[in-house]
């Protein structure tokens, strides 16, 4: 095996195409294949195509995308169908420019796509707000190969008419838009998938997800850090695995470091499917689909490849891309690119006096958060009241929220309470808030949950751990989204943070990842945003304080 454009790699070669696999040599070219050899070898590893995720968001890596493909090329991901939905509600047009240059830095095949909902809402503060010329520009540029995530989804249905000016812009340059409408069934998910939307990566149910391939959608089977709905779609293989593509949405560092697209692949693997059917889901459909630039080890095409010990471990020896050996052995021959640090911030330090919330009843409408997933739930619940302020209660687990504008000095932070993050004693916050990146923060006190906030508004964006005894921030200058430090640094100090929030009591898998998703008003029922307690069942807001 060579590090050289021009070389020849022997092993047992599977073939996509031809549905087989067979004892051969691969021979390369300038970065391309020139020959596959069908004859005898020694060698027994498998050399196949490199794996795709086919919908994430980069910055929830907490990376760049350069650091991000270091670590990627590791578990065979040679590319990934970006939707840099988060920098660009930060930061517009020149947060996706951003993304797409300091991809191509490095080699790995990045394709993003022109983020479709900035900002998500009207009902939440943005950085930036995008018109029919941003989105003109965007699809028509040859980076850009897809009108991402379509997450408006009642206007959709509804015909709403910016919403099917986006759709028409994407058909017009010929380019896919995907979906994102959770829990949309029957004639709803029917009228959805017939104004253009291709793809959903929201389904939850297999219900949900049949309907959705009966409407003409494609199913994007998600497992992230944080909504993880892998053992409720797999069943899709059996009959549907041409309608079957694999993503992670979003993946936080600590769990980038342990695996990506190759975890779903040998699960999938273990359920009983064929390699060759599941790596025609993790690697063709996504290639056909998007019309991605992506080699299939078919002469001719870039040498886009893996070498694996053998499809039952799947263990990754090799990677290359274009030809080129990027991880070889567990290694990464991918070099760290640090430049600039674009952000869009503006929050000023904020007092306990900014979060006090006057009892104006006697019963709260708590968020429910629910492990695992994006979707929440309300509960109703008394007030813990002390000195007329409504304060967090660990006892039962009602513990306040806070969402603060980071985009305004001066700005006055939104509350709420919510279930679930289990927290006995401390506060976390975050400048990681889908959709559009205010502060998040949860906490025992108002003392510890202001403290947390100031930690992240003094670094201009970060993830922060506060209690008596440990004060940790991962500083995140990168709009706020991502760091520029070493990716395997960025997993350690993630992962010590992470740690302590357990330590706290969380029982949440991913208590950073979870606190994002509840400022998403897109996906019911319940999420605060920095203007208020929002339904998102009624797409309206709501009271703290329930009638009655």
């Amino acid at each position: 095996m060579s590090n050289s454009i021009n070389f020849s790699i022997s092993g047992q070669i599977v073939d996509l195409h031809k549905q087989k696999i067979f004892p051969g040599t691969v021979i390369v070219e300038d970065g391309r294949i020139k020959e596959v050899r069908e004859e005898k070898v020694s060698s027994s590893h498998y050399i196949m195509p490199g794996l795709i995720d086919a919908h994430i968001h980069i910055e929830s890596s907490m990376l760049i995308p350069s650091e991000f493909a270091k670590l990627a090329v590791l578990h065979g991901t040679v590319a990934t169908v970006s939707d840099p939905h988060e920098i660009a509600n930060v930061l517009g047009i020149d947060g996706i420019k951003y993304m797409i240059a300091n991809g191509k830095r490095v080699p790995f095949k990045f394709f993003f796509g022109a983020s479709s909902c900035v900002p998500a809402t009207p009902f939440e503060t943005a950085g930036f707000a995008f018109k029919q010329d941003e989105l003109e520009e965007l699809l028509a540029m040859d980076e850009i190969k897809y009108l991402s995530e379509m997450m408006n989804f009642p206007g959709v249905i509804n015909r709403d008419a910016w919403e099917m000016e986006k759709i028409a812009i994407a058909k017009k340059h010929g380019k896919p838009v995907d979906g994102h409408a959770p829990g949309v069934l029957g004639e709803a998910a029917r009228k959805y998938a017939s104004a253009g939307i291709t793809t959903d990566h929201e389904c939850f149910t297999m219900e949900e997800a049949l309907d959705k391939i009966k409407a003409g959608m494609k199913i994007q089977i998600r497992e992230g850090s944080a909504a993880k709905n892998f053992e409720a779609l797999i069943g899709l293989m059996e009959n549907h695995a041409d309608k079957v593509l694999f993503c992670s949405d979003d993946k936080h560092p600590d769990d980038l470091v342990k695996g990506h697209i190759n975890q779903l692949v040998v699960r999938t693997l273990n359920h009983g499917h064929d390699l060759i059917k599941v790596l025609r889901s993790a690697v063709l459909n996504p290639i056909q689909h998007y019309g991605l630039e992506v080699g299939t080890l078919q002469v001719g095409d870039p040498a886009d490849m893996i070498v694996v010990d053998n499809p039952v471990d799947f263990n990754v020896l090799q990677t290359y891309i274009n030809g080129a050996l990027v991880a070889d052995q567990g290694k990464s021959l991918i070099d760290s690119v640090f430049e600039d640090q674009p952000n869009n911030f503006s929050a000023t330090p904020i007092t306990t006096n900014d979060i006090r919330v006057i009892p104006l009843g006697n019963t709260l409408r708590v968020i429910e958060a629910y492990d695992g997933q994006l979707v929440t739930g309300v509960v109703f619940e008394k007030p813990f009241i002390h000195d007329n302020n409504v304060i967090s209660d660990p006892d039962r687990d009602i513990l306040k929220l806070v969402v603060l504008n980071r985009y305004e000095s001066g700005a006055k932070p939104a509350v709420a309470f919510i279930r679930n993050f289990n927290l006995k004693g401390g506060a976390i916050a975050s400048s990681v808030a889908h959709d559009s990146h205010n502060i998040v923060a949860v906490g025992t006190s108002d003392e510890l949950i202001v403290q947390a906030i100031n930690n992240v508004i003094a670094e201009k964006g970060g993830v922060t751990v506060v209690n008596s005894r440990v004060n940790n921030t991962l500083p995140l200058p990168v709009a706020g989204l991502m760091s520029t430090c070493d990716g395997y640094k960025v997993a350690h100090h993630y992962y010590k943070i992470d740690e302590e929030v357990h330590k706290m009591g969380s029982t949440l898998r991913a208590p950073f990842m979870t606190l994002s998703f509840m400022a998403l008003l897109v996906i019911p029922q319940l999420k605060l945003s920095d203007k208020g307690l929002f339904d998102g069942n009624t797409f309206s807001f709501t009271d703290v304080f329930a009638k009655g």
